[in-house]
Parts: C-alpha cells; structure tokens; sequence
C-alpha cells in the first residue's frame, strides 16, 4: 500500500500551536523524514555521488538547525523567515559561497516539496542570493607542472609506478577526482587513445590521452598494478596498496604527498590539474565546445571562464604581432 503524504496545513498549525522548548531545539521530525526522502530521490532519480547528496543533507540540516533555534516551522517557512536566515548566515561570518550553496540547497528541496505536493509555495522563489565576484581559475603554472608529473618518474616501486600514472591520467583528460576514483578498467582503451569517463549525475563521455599519459598508464597498468593487487581481482583502473578502489580521499592524500615531494605549494588541489587542462586547451587554440565536452560541462557558460588569457600571453600577442611590437 503507498504510503499517504501527510497533511502539511496541519502539521503547520501544530507547529504553530507547539512551539517547543527553546533550550533544547530539536529539528522538526515531519521535516526530517522529508529530508531523508529527498536524499533517496536525489540517489535514485537523479544518479547523485554520495559526495552531493551528503552536501545537500548538511546544508539541509543546517537551515533546519537553524529553524528550530529561532522556532520557524522549517517547511512553512515565509520569504521574510528566509531572508532572516541568510542574514544570520552573513552576521556569522560564512563565506558568500557558502551562504549561496545553502540557499541552492533548501531552494532545491523545496522545488521538490511542492513538486511532491507537501508544501503550497516555495519561501527562496523570490529571495536573491549575495553576489560575489566571480574568480578566475587557479592554474598550475608548466614549470611547476612539469615538477609535479616528474616526482615519481624513475621508480619502479608499484605504488610509485601507480602515482605517475594518476598524474599523467588527471592532466591529460582533466577528470574530476571522483571520476578518476571510479575508473573501470573496461573503460581504458590504450589502442584507441581515450578513456570513458562517468561524470556528475552518470554523464558518459570520452576523453582523449595523450601518448605520454598512455605510457605511464600502460607501464601502471601491466608493471604495477597486478603487484598492488596481489590475490585479489578489482574491475577499477586505479587500486590502492591493498588491492582496493582509490579512493577520493585516497587520491587527495597521494596528491597532496606528490607536491610536497615537488616541493610545490600545498595549497593546490586535484581539481586545479583540471583547471590547468581545460586553460592549457583553450589558450592552445581549442574552441570552447570541444573543451565543454571533454569537461563534461552541461552549459557552455561553465566552460567560458577558461577564455581567459594570462598578461604575459597577451604581452606577447601585442609583441608579435604589432609592427612595433
């Protein structure tokens, strides 16, 4: 039997009735079980990593956190009660980015809520998120690349070998980490020279190697990885010192460990190899729909950010190709 939706009129007015004790807050239960209904569909419908539907739940408890301390029923909430949230976001000091992905977060759930139904009106239709300025991608620049992907060159160590590979693998396609986590082995093919990756929400897409990343790819792939797995068999490319997934966190470590044996700043991350891919690309010459699908943007707007162009790269256009230059 389907299992009846409860009436939220009357849940409102109990809440409006029922209070609750100010000095112990606890979260609205008929909002908790929403919740948790919510993060389902996001896994079943929309195919949602466990990275973002984990996000949605801490942003969702957080706005629901919040709508107890200040007795707002969190599924009745008005647009002055929404606005009176953001604000409290802001007098604690969280980061524009921040307060917007919670806005995005409890805006999407109740686009769900009266999609489903359960609510009459979504409270975040007309309230405007902060703006901030929108800031450019954070490259690596190729001296310092040219160290990275250099640091575990020359070793015969599996795990070594296995570290090379994944660098040359994550600036050669630009792959989110995740994506390089859940890289299958039926999805490499070194004859043709591309890979199948699965991106956010299981968007298919093949992506080119180069001949270098395939070499250090195929060395991991027939030196290395039958080392690192031993006894055991696994259907994913990357596997970890006991044979396992890589996992992202895996990843990050080993990335983390690489730039400090480059003696580079601690402070990049994976996912500016990708932004280093996709501006390498575009400064190269390749126009932007080619970079889109290799990115797996869903909107070419995403990829637009990566037009821009360094001074010196300009300095040296203007000197070129000016007669006086």
């Amino acid at each position: 039997m389907a299992k009846a939706k409860p009436e939220v009129g009357k849940a409102c007015a109990q809440a409006e009735s029922e209070p609750g004790d100010p000095e112990l807050p606890a979260i609205d239960e008929l909002y908790l079980a929403y919740l948790a209904s919510y993060c389902d569909m996001l896994v079943v419908e929309r195919n949602a990593s466990q990275h973002t539907v984990r996000n949605y739940r801490l942003d969702l408890l957080d706005y629901g956190r919040w709508a107890a301390r200040t007795s707002v029923n969190p599924l009745c909430a008005t647009r002055r009660d929404m606005r009176s949230y953001l604000g409290d976001l802001d007098y604690a000091q969280y980061s524009r980015r921040t307060v917007n992905r919670r806005l995005s977060s409890v805006r999407s759930f109740f686009r769900w809520l009266v999609a489903e139904g359960l609510v009459e009106s979504n409270p975040t239709d007309v309230v405007s998120a902060p703006k901030f300025a929108r800031s450019l991608p954070r490259t690596i620049p190729p001296a310092d690349m040219a160290r990275l992907l250099s640091v575990w060159r020359g070793s015969d160590k599996p795990a070594d070998m296995r570290n090379r590979a994944i660098l040359e693998f994550l600036y050669a396609c630009g792959a989110r980490i995740s994506e390089t986590s859940g890289l299958l082995l039926e999805n490499v093919d070194f004859d043709a020279g591309q890979v199948r990756v699965f991106g956010k929400g299981s968007k298919e897409r093949i992506v080119p190697l180069h001949e270098i990343a395939i070499a250090s790819m195929r060395d991991y792939l027939f030196n290395a990885r039958p080392a690192l797995l031993a006894d055991k068999e696994s259907p994913y490319f990357f596997v970890s010192t006991r044979g396992n997934q890589m996992s992202p966190d895996a990843l990050r470590k080993m990335f983390k460990q690489s730039l400090l044996a480059a003696g580079l700043d601690q402070t990049l991350s994976p996912h500016d190899m990708r932004h280093t891919f996709a501006t390498d690309l575009v400064e190269g010459g390749a126009d932007l729909r080619s970079v889109q699908e290799m990115l797996g943007h869903s909107s070419l707007s995403t990829t637009q950010i990566y037009t821009h162009v360094s001074v010196s790269h300009l300095k040296e256009e203007h000197r070129r190709t000016l007669p006086r230059g």
